[in-house]
């Protein structure tokens, strides 16, 4: 079978907005930008999410323009990713490319940008709704800006758009005496309860079921927040990580499609899984392919496994790193149709394939799943 073939045509609904999963024939996708890229501002909230390395380059270099030898690769990368898309018949929409260098301030701090390498963190796609989250980093701040020509569209066509209320980000939201927990302690966070505070990259949608873990950007009164918000028909289930430094959910478990799971086998104890999710076939990611370049590793915002951070097309094909050869095998003996696309250098600004998308319509319709 060509898997570059392209989706059957489909009848446009009049809402220009709806996913309810991870895994429905995918029909339009934002994908992120790497233009006005800046490294973000030095913050504990920064730091203790980024690898060693990459964290004392981002603490020495904080608030430049990342340079181009890592800029054009990955741009190089991106442009062929959308262009799969494409071939697909997947409708790609971008934000406007932006100046995330200009310094911006609120009455309790001051911070210069990132960029919008990850659409997947800042919004929130929930049926025909896409909801703007409160980001715990200061340098992401208004990272929606550039997003809201794209939000204002879909809006007058019919979309929901909510925004989560606007966190203050004052010291008070900090554990000033924060420390990464060693092998074998409890998992601790960053973040105290102060306001309600999440990265929509914590949580994936399985119909009316909606799965989350804690981070050092999701807190649980985020979580309280979104499950009121979002009321009686839909249940959010918290799923325990051993992460000692965890920040988004694609990289620990992520849905394949109905009664499919894959779980990162060094951070997920399919005993501790909520008991709908041990109902369904676990699959357990292989061990990634090391990445022995040596400047990858000092400029990678992610950990090594970054090789589940793969996006569905369809129940059946998924989009992944051919660098990963282990996970490419796998995948095949499970049924699925990988589709190779070359992206690790993207990885520099904070993510895969999941992280740099953010499907806002998916062909099919609320289910529950469990």
């Amino acid at each position: 079978m060509n898997v570059y073939a392209p989706l059957p045509a489909s009848v446009t609904a009049e809402c220009p907005v709806n996913s309810h999963n991870e895994w429905d024939p995918l029909e339009e996708i934002i994908v992120g930008r790497l233009e006005g890229s800046t490294i973000p501002s030095d913050h504990p909230v920064v730091t203790c999410n980024i690898p060693g390395m990459a964290a004392r380059a981002q603490a020495l270099a904080a608030g430049f323009r990342f340079p181009k030898f890592m800029i054009e690769p990955a741009q190089e990368e991106l442009d062929n990713f959308i262009k799969v898309l494409e071939s697909l018949g997947v409708k790609v929409t971008r934000p406007e490319p932006f100046n995330h260098k200009a310094k911006f301030s609120t009455p309790y701090w001051s911070s210069r940008g990132f960029c919008n390498s990850c659409p997947r963190d800042s919004m929130l796609v929930i049926g025909d709704e896409i909801l703007e989250t409160p980001m715990a980093w200061p340098c992401r701040y208004f990272e929606t800006h550039s997003y809201r020509p794209i939000l204002k569209e879909y809006f007058r066509r019919g979309a929901r758009w909510t925004s989560a209320p606007k966190p203050q980000l004052t010291d008070e939201l900090f554990d000033p005496n924060f420390k990464l927990p060693e092998k074998g302690e409890p998992i601790r966070y960053i973040l105290t309860e102060f306001e309600p505070v999440f990265d929509a990259a914590d949580f994936f949608r399985c119909g009316r079921d909606i799965f989350v873990t804690r981070s050092n950007v999701t807190n649980a009164m985020g979580v309280d927040w979104l499950r009121r918000h979002l009321g009686d028909g839909y249940r959010i289930h918290e799923i325990k990580s051993r992460c000692p430094n965890p920040m988004h959910i694609d990289t620990t478990i992520l849905p394949l499609g109905p009664g499919k799971i894959l779980i990162n086998p060094e951070y997920i104890d399919p005993d501790e899984l909520p008991d709908i999710l041990k109902k369904w076939d676990i699959l357990v990611a292989p061990e990634p392919d090391p990445i022995e370049d040596r400047i990858l590793k000092i400029t990678s915002m992610c950990g090594k496994w970054l090789s589940m951070n793969i996006l569905m097309v369809d129940e059946k094909r998924m989009i992944v790193d051919p660098h990963h050869t282990k996970m490419m095998r796998q995948v095949e003996k499970w049924g699925f149709e990988p589709i190779p696309v070359p992206f690790l250098h993207y990885a520099a600004f904070g993510g895969a394939f999941h992280c740099a998308t953010l499907d806002v319509r998916r062909r099919g319709t609320l289910e529950r799943y469990f």
